[in-house]
């Protein structure tokens, strides 16, 4: 699946925050065990148990630590066609329900929109085995290289 290209580097970034060999344990803390299933240019879909260490007091699995993950798949999607990690502008998350710990969710990330600098990635969190929606995230992103004008440019 891991590629030399934009693809490629954003899965093995992703890989290395959800080992902890590139990040802050926070974010080793909140992405450990992420599977990814399948990835393309723009969008990844990644299979992953919460685990207990993430979870609040009443063992639901914590929104902080959902957002984290939102956070990162969102970026590595966005990578992918960018080829770098982009600054986050507007971020924002509805929660439609509650997974517990040890629960098994997919999260989907796609990237929707992009124009010069900035781009839009949205992210669903669903239970694994029936679909329910437990949180969408909408996140766009921006960076001082104008991601279209790298892409020619990289082309000539």
């Amino acid at each position: 699946m891991e590629g030399n290209g934009s693809l490629g580097k954003s899965l093995k970034w992703l890989k290395g925050l959800s080992k902890g060999t590139i990040s802050h344990e926070l974010e080793a803390l909140t992405l450990e065990g992420l599977q990814i299933l399948r990835a393309q240019t723009g969008s990844i879909l990644c299979n992953f148990i919460v685990p207990g260490r993430a979870s609040d007091s009443d063992g639901n699995w914590h929104v902080g630590a959902m957002a984290t993950l939102i956070d990162d798949v969102g970026a590595a999607a966005i990578y992918s066609v960018a080829d770098h990690v982009k600054a986050s502008l507007d971020f924002n998350i509805s929660f439609h329900t509650m997974a517990k710990i040890h629960e098994e969710v997919e999260i989907e990330a796609k990237v929707v929109g992009e124009k010069g600098k900035l781009s839009l990635v949205v992210v669903e969190i669903r239970r694994k085995r029936n679909g329910e929606l437990i949180a969408l995230g909408k996140q766009w992103m921006a960076t001082t290289i104008d991601s279209r004008k790298a892409s020619q440019e990289s082309k000539l």
